[in-house]
């Protein structure tokens, strides 16, 4: 069993996947698309990566403005959720992914990774992010 993470963007879906033990939260792709509101083949894209590590649930980041006020991305979001749990079957969580952004951002930084190119991971890297955050809990919770 493994856990699928996703960053949910206007024109882009960070994919992350646990490890089979539910551990830790490895990047796998970034999913682009070219129009906001075409979102088929990103589902598509999105199934057959369920399919191929064999993953029973879904989080997503649910992008909460800074004073927890929910905005239009907020509900974009849900309308994905949605579509996620309809079109796949599985469960999905909403996980807050507020400063996510902000911590891969600076994790490039660290990493050396110059400004122009940070665009290219961003969102796979807060999709890791998201999902490592609900792995950790997940685990606290078990204990």
């Amino acid at each position: 069993m493994r856990i699928m993470g996703l960053d949910f963007g206007s024109k882009t879906v960070g994919v992350a996947v646990s490890d089979p033990l539910l551990i830790t939260a490895q990047g796998l792709e970034i999913i682009r698309r070219k129009e906001e509101n075409k979102l088929r083949q990103t589902l598509a894209r999105i199934e057959e990566l369920i399919v191929e590590y064999e993953v029973e649930e879904i989080v997503l980041g649910l992008p909460k403005n800074m004073n927890a006020t929910e905005g239009v991305r907020v509900e974009l979001t849900n309308e994905f959720k949605e579509k996620l749990e309809r079109r796949t079957g599985l469960p999905v969580t909403m996980w807050d992914e507020r400063l996510t952004t902000v911590a891969a951002d600076k994790a490039m930084m660290e990493a050396g990774i110059r400004r122009e190119n940070r665009k290219d991971y961003v969102d796979m890297i807060a999709a890791t992010l998201i999902l490592q955050g609900y792995l950790d809990r997940r685990s606290m919770q078990a204990k």
